[in-house]
């Protein structure tokens, strides 16, 4: 009776209904569930592409990260974002992060973002300089400039010169592109504009009273004391007179 049931073309549609079921439900439980669906994360972003960490703190320490999340989210601007290595932090000078004010590092993170979402074929056809989240875009400020050869994207700054390495990600709101070097802006620096000379001292105008020596007013001056003298010298010659007249009317007598 069992090898009719083995047999029995029932039995084996059962058999492998059940082997299917087996299958179906072994797929199911090994397929990973869909990511969550939610608001763009810069941060997150880069945490997943890895060796970002100095980046990351300092969009943490400076909220810069903050608001390029809340600007994604709550308006339609796209963003263009250049993010430096980790080994592109450690190849700056010594102590230069540490030199810059709190102002000075949220311009310095600002001046890596563009307020527009840019494809990498859409470099060809900028216009320089590019206008960065840092603000002015002058030759001596926040001049950012992208000219691309092919396949390469170049940057400059006007201080340094360096290359879009890999894109990080794109979503047609926000693109994210990898450098090797940290975007160095001219107005932190590049080269200081030098002081101004100092205004020449006013030179005294020239004068014959200038050369005169000053004279003491108490003493009397050559032509009061020749005045002086004359006058003494009449005086002795009256007297002397008068005293030769008195003589001779003595003698006379």
């Amino acid at each position: 009776m069992s090898t009719n049931l083995q047999s029995s073309p029932i039995c084996k549609l059962l058999l492998l209904f059940i082997l299917q079921c087996i299958i179906i439900t072994t797929t199911v439980a090994q397929a990973p569930a869909p990511a969550p669906s939610g608001p763009t994360n810069i941060t997150k972003i880069l945490e997943k592409a890895g060796q970002f960490t100095t980046l990351i703190r300092l969009f943490k320490l400076t909220q810069v990260g903050d608001q390029i999340n809340t600007q994604l989210n709550n308006s339609n601007q796209g963003m263009t974002v250049f993010a430096p290595t980790d080994n592109a932090f450690s190849a700056l000078k010594a102590g230069t992060l540490n030199s810059l004010s709190d102002q000075q590092k949220v311009q310095l993170l600002q001046f890596h973002v563009l307020p527009q979402y840019l494809t990498t074929s859409q470099f060809q056809t900028i216009s320089n300089p590019l206008r960065t989240q840092a603000g002015d875009s002058a030759s001596n400020k926040f001049p950012l400039n992208i000219t691309s050869s092919g396949n390469q994207v170049n940057v400059t700054t006007g201080v340094m010169d360096t290359t879009v390495s890999n894109t990080l990600y794109t979503d047609g709101s926000l693109a994210v592109y990898q450098v090797d070097q940290v975007l160095l802006p001219m107005s932190m620096f590049g080269p200081q504009s030098p002081a101004p000379a100092p205004a020449p001292a006013k030179k005294k105008k020239s004068g014959a009273d200038d050369d005169t020596p000053a004279t003491d007013d108490s003493s009397p001056s050559a032509d009061a004391s020749g005045a002086v003298g004359f006058g003494g010298l009449v005086r002795g010659l009256i007297v002397g007179s008068v005293g030769v007249i008195v003589f001779i009317v003595l003698i006379c007598l």
